[in-house]
């Protein structure tokens, strides 16, 4: 059975809007000045649009266009987009990151928490990196924490003997992202001088259950769309993945410590 296309919704993302814009602002803070004036920019997987915004705050003068190929993303992503104060411009555009080419040269290529999404993603640096203009960069995090208990025991979850006849191959795992030291010898084989790293988040979450709340935004997607159409079964798996995670995650007397590993890699083309 091959991955299922989740379907988004806006809302449920944003529920930990705050956490998730730190890794996009840490991975900005290390681009280095864009060759261009003003620069144009594009953010692949800009999902409700929301920390696209922080590329006009950098980058005041930027043309910047978002790009997902979820509707109900986008639409929460254009009540964003128009002219922006520093006199640069916002807009989103649908588009499948598997086939999105640059139409001209591009000064930053960003991707942030989209990757994971796009089996082979490595084979499309090449086409991106072409698509940069003299000195421009392409940056990207990815989520690395599909060791950790919470993708985990999903998966193991979604194979046990209950669940594997509807979900087995729903969830993807060793081929969703590769280790810095892969991505560093891709990017350099193409050209390019690589900085990557590895951040380990500690979010302190709050409220009940966040961990299942904070995976319901994006980890679980691709069950919650298998079970759409079977409320009951959807509900009867919340309820076995809400123990095991109660147990895996235990909160604190300040909250639930969650930890969450991302790759970085910021890629500069030839000047």
């Amino acid at each position: 059975m091959p991955a299922a296309v989740p379907a988004w919704d806006p809302a449920q993302y944003l529920r930990h809007a705050g956490h998730r814009a730190r890794p996009f602002a840490d991975l900005l803070a290390r681009v280095p000045d864009l060759p261009g004036d003003p620069p144009r920019i594009a953010d692949l997987g800009c999902g409700p649009g929301n920390v696209t915004t922080l590329l006009a705050d950098r980058w005041p003068t930027a043309r910047i266009t978002g790009y997902d190929n979820s509707a109900r993303m986008l639409e929460r992503a254009r009540e964003h987009a128009g002219p922006t104060p520093g006199g640069g411009r916002l807009d989103f555009v649908h588009a499948d990151v598997r086939t999105w080419t640059p139409d001209g040269p591009h000064d930053l290529i960003v991707s942030n928490a989209t990757l994971q999404w796009v089996p082979g993603h490595v084979e499309l640096f090449a086409r991106w990196i072409a698509g940069l203009a003299p000195g421009g960069t392409l940056a990207f995090q990815v989520p690395g924490n599909f060791d950790a208990p919470s993708h985990r025991l999903m998966r193991d979850l979604a194979h046990s003997p209950r669940w594997r006849s509807r979900l087995a191959g729903t969830l993807r795992h060793d081929d969703a992202v590769l280790t810095p030291v892969a991505y560093l010898a891709h990017l350099t084989a193409a050209g390019c001088t690589a900085d990557v790293w590895e951040t380990t988040y500690v979010h302190l979450l709050t409220g009940e259950d966040p961990v299942l709340d904070w995976v319901k935004g994006t980890g679980l997607r691709p069950v919650l769309t298998a079970l759409d159409d079977d409320p009951q079964a959807r509900d009867a798996f919340l309820d076995e993945y809400r123990a095991a995670l109660r147990a895996a995650y235990p909160a604190g007397p300040h909250g639930t410590p969650f930890p969450f590993r991302r790759v970085f890699a910021v890629a500069r083309g030839r000047g």
